[in-house]
């Protein structure tokens, strides 16, 4: 009896280290999404998909607001170039215009991800490894975005030196969706918006951002789209161009039927025209979203984006602004003339201790460089240690 009696307390201490250390259980899947109910979706918490503006305003009486977005890595060559066409605008209110910097962690100098940040432009994620081909992002599980963009977060603060809670936007690599495993990373992550979610249908009237509380309406070009309930999470559809023959485009770049790169004329047409589909319309946000890469080769269409801007800057209605601001001002919807009397957007600058940090990447073997706002790791940071420890 005595040894039965040892026998029992070995196996239940077992069973008991063996519950302590079994890995934590994934969170449960949430509820399908249900069709939205507009009374019981109200804003600043939640908005049903749609073209209608919020605030049920007049088009009139609607600010129109331009994201201009780079993606990828930021490095000192291309770091040239947005000095050049961004610093020292100013929307007609007098506030500092800003732009959208979705940025991936390899080839990253983090000195200058600081520079922008102390511009008064938004930081937002592209993922730590920006992996090919696609389908690694199409078939990516719940850990593996979480890894990718949560840890990427940890990651951008820590190496940029810039607040962690003003990093709050993110993008997916080729906008290729993930199901409802990205958005449910921003929820449980505290990442408040995606700008992933391309639509075809919607060019004329666009859609305005909305939550994921119910179900959306709008069409998925890269499947599988979400199909649950994530309440709290914040769509900002990407809107296409039509290009010159007018077929949709997601990405400026995409634009297959584009203007000849060395005319600089036809390009600021582009510009414009796509643009004023907005404008002219229910003034849904407009977003151009570029590569850099598509710019420094061709000085004719980095003229004519300067001079784009230059409109755009001067128009009493219209405000460059970065996709932060756009979800804010949709939470709370105000009059064109009562936003342009608002306080600008106020930021706390941070400063850049700069440490040139060479290192050996435990995932290839490879050598490694990049610039540093905090003291270097001690092997390059990647997937599964974001900070290199």
């Amino acid at each position: 009896m005595k040894c039965l009696a040892v026998l029992a307390l070995l196996l239940a201490s077992s069973a008991a280290l063996a519950e302590h250390s079994a890995p934590p259980a994934p969170p449960a899947p949430p509820a399908p999404a249900a069709p939205c109910d507009p009374a019981a979706c109200q804003l600043p918490l939640c908005r049903c998909s749609g073209t209608d503006i919020p605030g049920r305003l007049a088009p009139r009486d609607t600010p129109q607001f331009v994201v201009v977005a780079f993606e990828d890595s930021v490095h000192e060559e291309n770091m040239a170039t947005f000095r050049r066409v961004l610093y020292g605008r100013r929307n007609a209110n007098q506030c500092a215009a800003a732009a959208t910097f979705f940025v991936s962690h390899r080839d990253t100098n983090y000195a200058l991800v600081n520079e922008l940040y102390n511009r008064g432009h938004e930081v937002a994620l592209h993922s730590i490894s920006h992996m090919n081909p696609s389908t690694y992002w199409r078939d990516a599980t719940y850990d593996v975005i979480k890894q990718e963009f949560a840890d990427q977060r940890v990651q951008m603060s820590h190496f940029a030196n810039i607040p962690y809670d003003s990093i709050t936007g993110m993008r997916l690599p080729f906008l290729q969706l993930s199901g409802d495993n990205s958005y449910r990373v921003m929820a449980d992550h505290g990442l408040v918006y995606d700008s992933s979610w391309a639509t075809a249908a919607y060019s004329a009237p666009a859609l305005w951002p909305y939550t994921l509380d119910y179900r959306s309406t709008q069409d998925c070009l890269a499947p599988p789209c979400p199909t649950a309930s994530v309440p709290g999470v914040w769509v900002q559809p990407v809107t296409p161009w039509l290009d010159l023959a007018g077929n949709p485009c997601s990405l400026v770049h995409e634009c297959y039927n584009s203007p000849d790169r060395f005319n600089e004329t036809e390009w600021f047409h582009f510009f414009l025209t796509n643009f004023e589909r907005h404008y002219f319309g229910n003034r849904a946000p407009f977003g151009v979203f570029l590569l850099e890469a598509t710019l420094y080769p061709y000085p004719a269409v980095q003229r004519a984006l300067q001079r784009f801007l230059d409109v755009l800057n001067n128009l009493q209605d219209v405000f460059m602004v970065t996709g932060e601001e756009v979800i804010e001002w949709v939470k709370s919807p105000v009059p064109v003339n009562q936003y342009r009397t608002q306080p600008c957007r106020q930021y706390i600058p941070t400063t850049c201790v700069r440490a040139q940090c060479e290192l050996t990447s435990e995932y290839d073997g490879r050598e490694y460089e990049f610039e540093s706002c905090n003291v270097c790791p001690r092997v390059y940071p990647w997937l599964g240690n974001p900070l290199g420890q």
